[in-house]
């Protein structure tokens, strides 16, 4: 970068710490200190936004495909304008954590539930009412001690994005059986609520306390429950994607396993690509 540039930089040194010197003990792969930890917007202001316009057809990875047939009540809700109830399950990352607007920090981005009613209320020009109960830290086994919470909302469409902290050691197994079980229970006192499985973003690949190898496996797994009224948000492949052509703490909001504002429009713009169909430009 020339030399007076306003962009943000940092050295790799810079984004470790001695051992034990924080709050989480956050040991890199390599042993030496600990990975960088961004309580709220440590991450944000060290990265810079930039716009500018990039070659087309950059994008090799999946993209989310809208199929009415799978979530046909919420869709067609939406579509007659009708007021739809939306509740999000989760960890710490569907709670909003390192989102600016979450953390107090410009641009004030909410996170991305808030940006997904946000998006489907302007689209279908339409009331979405959210209810979002998630609490960091949790993981599936939580989500059914979570049943009455959400029944008490009646939603429409349930939203359940778990994985990362599963990932510090659930099998795959226990974490799709623990999903098919909340799926069922719902169901049980709510008939007609739709869900969408939000398969986890990655998490940092240099922390030593992540099964890493379990993303993928866990995305496979609910792509297994997926069906009429089931339907599978892939951030996992998104992600995947994305770390082709970023490094993690570019899109990172903590250092280790939260995305900044950047990822959690990720996250809304996976989900509604399933609830909103594609306009088609010539």
């Amino acid at each position: 970068m020339p030399a007076g540039s306003r962009i943000v930089s940092s050295t790799p040194a810079q984004m470790r710490r001695p051992a034990n010197s924080q709050r989480h003990r956050l040991t890199h792969r390599d042993g030496n200190g600990e990975i960088l930890f961004g309580a709220l917007l440590e991450y944000h202001d060290l990265q810079t936004s930039i716009t500018y316009q990039h070659a087309e057809n950059q994008w090799k990875f999946p993209v989310p495909k809208f199929d009415e047939k799978i979530l046909p009540k919420v869709i067609g809700k939406l579509r007659n304008k009708k007021p739809v109830s939306i509740v999000v399950l989760g960890d710490s990352i569907s709670s909003g954590c390192n989102a600016s607007g979450w953390a107090g920090g410009e641009p004030f981005q909410p996170a991305y539930p808030e940006l997904l009613q946000q998006h489907l209320a302007a689209e279908y020009q339409t009331q979405v009412k959210l209810a979002n109960p998630s609490v960091g830290g949790m993981s599936t086994p939580w989500a059914l001690t979570m049943v009455d919470t959400v029944v008490k909302s009646k939603p429409d469409l349930l939203i359940l994005a778990f994985g990362m902290n599963d990932s510090a050691g659930r099998s795959t197994k226990d974490y799709q059986a623990y999903t098919k079980q909340m799926i069922e229970k719902v169901r049980q006192e709510l008939p007609d609520c739709e869900f969408i499985l939000v398969a986890t973003m990655l998490g940092n690949a240099d922390w030593t306390v992540l099964k890493h190898e379990r993303f993928p496996e866990y995305r496979d797994a609910l792509a297994e429950l997926c069906g009429p009224g089931v339907a599978l948000a892939d951030v996992t492949t998104m992600w995947t994607g994305i770390l082709k052509h970023k490094t993690f703490i570019d899109i990172t909001g903590n250092g280790v396993n939260h995305p900044n504002d950047f990822g959690h429009r990720v996250y809304a713009q996976t989900i509604s690509g399933l609830l909103v169909e594609p306009k088609i430009t010539k």
